[in-house]
């Protein structure tokens, strides 16, 4: 499908120089001299790759076709994680790189949203807040002020996050899986 470049908003998936480009921020710019564009910073959907673009007002672009399906998560083998769909029982595999780190938030029967592209995987949006375990933290430093401080903690799979310096290990918490920053404390 044919865009604008003025349409071009972040989140969106684009094909440009036969790649999938993620858009992670816009800005549209009008010089006192010149015609205006928009200012893009895209990142490789398949290699991670990032690149900062100008497109010019009158540019047009391929938006990519894209679906997207509820999966729940089965296993990791290896180098894949494999999901099942729930109504079909139909089975997918997607690389772990694919993912980031964020295979590790993967738990048995989580419910995952896979985005396709010509029936082949290229991404995996989890549930935006799950809940986790401190493995591992340092003890708080007295008289530290909690507004701005915070200290290194080790969550039970492994990713390595921020918590503020009341965290103890072995407390639960809810993580935001789209920064994988601490959210709040389970009580």
């Amino acid at each position: 499908m044919k865009i604008s470049a003025v349409e071009i908003r972040p989140g969106m998936i684009i094909e440009y120089k036969n790649d999938l480009w993620s858009v992670l921020k816009t800005q549209h710019v009008k010089p006192g001299k010149g015609g205006a564009f928009n200012q893009v910073e895209l990142k490789s959907v398949l290699k991670g790759t990032k690149l900062n673009e100008r497109f010019r007002s009158n540019d047009v672009l391929d938006k990519a076709e894209l679906d997207e399906k509820k999966f729940n998560f089965l296993y990791i083998d290896g180098e894949n994680c494999h999901f099942m769909e729930n109504k079909t029982f139909e089975q997918v595999e997607m690389p772990k790189s694919l993912t980031g780190e964020r295979y590790k938030l993967l738990k048995e029967n989580l419910e995952v949203t896979i985005t396709f592209m010509r029936e082949k995987p290229i991404s995996m949006e989890l549930p935006t807040n799950i809940e986790c375990e401190i493995k591992s933290t340092d003890a708080a430093i007295k008289k530290q002020t909690a507004s701005s401080s915070y200290k290194p903690a080790i969550l039970d799979c492994g990713i390595k996050i921020n918590v503020p310096p009341f965290i103890e290990s072995g407390e639960k918490i809810v993580i935001d899986t789209r920064t994988l920053e601490y959210v709040k404390r389970v009580s």
